[in-house]
């Protein structure tokens, strides 16, 4: 995982929760690149087939709403999101983010979809490539950014664990 991060928006609003991100018919998997093929069916038909590697989703309040199933952010991350920008998260969502590495960012960004911004998650900020305008935001505390650039809980705990036997 890269601390600086650049792709296109797909723009959503308030309360995105996670059975507009991953149907719920769509939960018979774990497999990443699966529930890529789904990441909102029904809420944007079609997307799955658009959104390249790095893309960044800029919502409103509340993303991640809903159930607790970590599904969600797999198939964010399956499809090739590379953060989520939002106002506010569902504490359970952005916990499930931060335990796969993808990236969740709290703030508020004026940015039309399609638009490009680059984010960087050490510096705490985001930029509009389009207008130039900047925006903030309180970086993670480094425990958490090791969790993300490690690629999740899993990965850090299985270096943990290789590191011990070695030892």
């Amino acid at each position: 995982m890269k601390d600086k991060l650049s792709g296109r928006i797909w723009r959503f609003g308030d309360n995105v929760d996670t059975d507009q991100i991953i149907p719920a018919e769509y939960l018979v998997t774990m497999d990443s690149a699966e529930l890529a093929k789904h990441v909102f069916a029904k809420a944007r038909p079609g997307m799955s087939g658009k959104v390249s590697r790095g893309d960044i989703i800029v919502a409103g309040r509340n993303f991640g709403c809903g159930s607790s199933r970590e599904h969600a952010p797999r198939a964010l991350l399956g499809a090739g999101v590379s953060c989520v920008v939002a106002e506010s998260f569902a504490r359970i969502f952005f916990r499930n983010a931060i335990n796969i590495g993808l990236p969740v960012i709290q703030a508020s960004v004026d940015a039309a979809e399609g638009d490009t911004v680059s984010v960087d998650l050490k510096a705490g900020k985001i930029i509009v490539e389009q207008s130039g305008e900047e925006y903030g935001f309180q970086s993670y505390p480094p425990f958490v950014m090791m969790l993300v650039e490690k690629g999740g809980l899993m990965p850090y705990t299985k270096e943990m664990l290789q590191c011990r036997r070695s030892q």
